[in-house]
């Protein structure tokens, strides 16, 4: 017997009204077995007793949902007469051939593994797949990082997953050439569900870019998320993860990544799509030695609301962290940025750096800088910085004197605030697309 969605009432400043939720039961928790069947089950359980987030909850501070139309979005797997996948969006990305590339788009996928990869003992392939042959692997990392206790959205993602990722990585085997996957989401009034699981063994390296896309359309659609990661001792990856939602997409996702003993991680990060974006992402530096670098950028115009909630946690000696986002803003749109370098008691000798930094393209936009630290050890060096500010005169006037017109001078001096982002992502092709986006945007 299918169990009705639960109806909370709830006050907030005084008024007393039915909070909302979403429509979906447990009948469209998709099938499965043994380990991912018991996660799935926490998840729906964790589902259930949880109500949305509101702007009562700290985290939630700046983003509000109250008009997101929870019950208009459906889990059902029709999918006809939606738009295909961009060929953009596949082009290789190096030269002419991945590594692997995998399309998750509603109601199936395309994997492609390079044979001499699979020989070697590289999985990469859906989550469907994943559970079904290589269900040890998948319990190496699933439900490890990302505890779907963690909010709203994480349960959701954790109990409806309907597309995702399972990437692992043998002991020492380095992959030269990148493995490249893409969430196609089109159609309005949709949800998107997706789960990533990455284990980098030890020794091993990668490098994995994940893009996230749709067009586009009226109504509203929804995508929520969760990307579970573990970089083992003295294993390396670089993970370029994209975002170019359509701009009716509300966009919600849960990140960890947990690096070990002398193991590095480079994460970089863009967006420059959806409706409204809350993202979490944290990085555990849980070995000695261990290294992370997050970068990010996003863009916004229109109406947009993009807040990314980041976190560096140094939970063992001699760990190091660097992250920089970049962001500029046009329209009435709106950045939030929260972040926190922790450092754990016993975590001698850390280094941690956070900066974020933001350009006002126009009066209305508004952004949101809030860096943080939280030290319980006593020989550290952690330090952060925030600006927020608008379009500096002088290397536009300069830039004039020498006959450039005002709205390409302005586009130069974005384009070089973006350069040291766009040259961490290690593909031409990529940051191409990006860089024309942000021309786009520009006008």
């Amino acid at each position: 017997m299918q169990e009705k969605p639960k109806v909370v009432i709830t006050k907030t400043r005084g008024v007393e009204s039915a909070a909302k939720d979403f429509s979906f039961t447990e009948a469209d928790i998709p099938a499965a077995s043994g380990l991912v069947a018991s996660y799935r089950a926490r998840a729906w359980e964790a589902f259930k007793r949880q109500t949305l987030p509101d702007v009562t909850l700290d985290a939630w501070r700046r983003t509000d949902i109250h008009t997101m139309p929870v019950d208009a979005f459906k889990l059902s797997s029709k999918y006809n007469n939606l738009p295909s996948v961009p060929n953009d969006l596949l082009n290789p990305l190096v030269a002419d051939q991945h590594g692997g590339q995998i399309v998750l788009f509603r109601g199936g996928s395309k994997i492609d593994l390079d044979a001499s990869l699979a020989q070697q003992g590289v999985i990469f392939t859906d989550f469907k797949t994943a559970q079904e042959k290589y269900p040890d692997i998948v319990a190496k990392i699933l439900g490890q990082t990302v505890n779907v206790e963690e909010g709203k959205f994480a349960a959701l993602a954790g109990a409806f997953s309907q597309n995702g990722i399972v990437l692992y990585v043998p002991k020492n085997v380095k992959i030269e050439r990148p493995l490249h996957s893409i969430l196609w989401g089109p159609g309005a009034n949709l949800a998107h569900i997706s789960h990533l699981l990455v284990f980098i063994d030890e020794g091993a390296s990668a490098t994995y870019v994940h893009e996230s896309a749709s067009p586009t359309e009226s109504g509203d659609a929804l995508h929520a998320g969760i990307v579970e990661i573990k970089v083992m001792q003295g294993a390396s990856l670089k993970f370029v993860e994209l975002q170019s939602w359509g701009k009716h997409v509300w966009n919600f996702s849960h990140e960890r990544i947990r690096v070990e003993r002398d193991g590095n991680l480079d994460w970089i990060f863009g967006a420059i799509g959806s409706k409204l974006t809350k993202n979490f992402s944290e990085l555990d530096l849980a070995g000695e030695g261990a290294t992370g670098r997050m970068s990010g950028f996003y863009f916004t115009d229109g109406t947009q609301h993009l807040d990314h909630d980041t976190q560096q946690n140094h939970l063992a000696p001699h760990t190091t962290s660097d992250l920089l986002f970049k962001g500029a803003l046009k329209g009435k749109s709106r950045s939030v940025w929260q972040g926190m370098i922790y450092v754990a008691k016993g975590a001698e000798k850390t280094d941690g750096y956070q900066a974020n930094r933001n350009i006002i393209l126009d009066e209305g936009a508004r952004a949101d800088s809030i860096p943080g630290l939280e030290i319980l050890a006593d020989d550290v060096r952690c330090t952060h910085g925030a600006t927020v500010g608008k379009l500096e005169e002088e290397p536009i006037f300069y830039l004039k004197s020498r006959g450039i017109p005002q709205k390409d001078a302005e586009r130069i001096v974005v384009e070089g605030f973006f350069d040291p982002i766009m040259q961490r992502i290690p593909f031409e092709g990529v940051r191409e697309r990006f860089q024309q986006a942000i021309l786009e945007k520009m006008g």
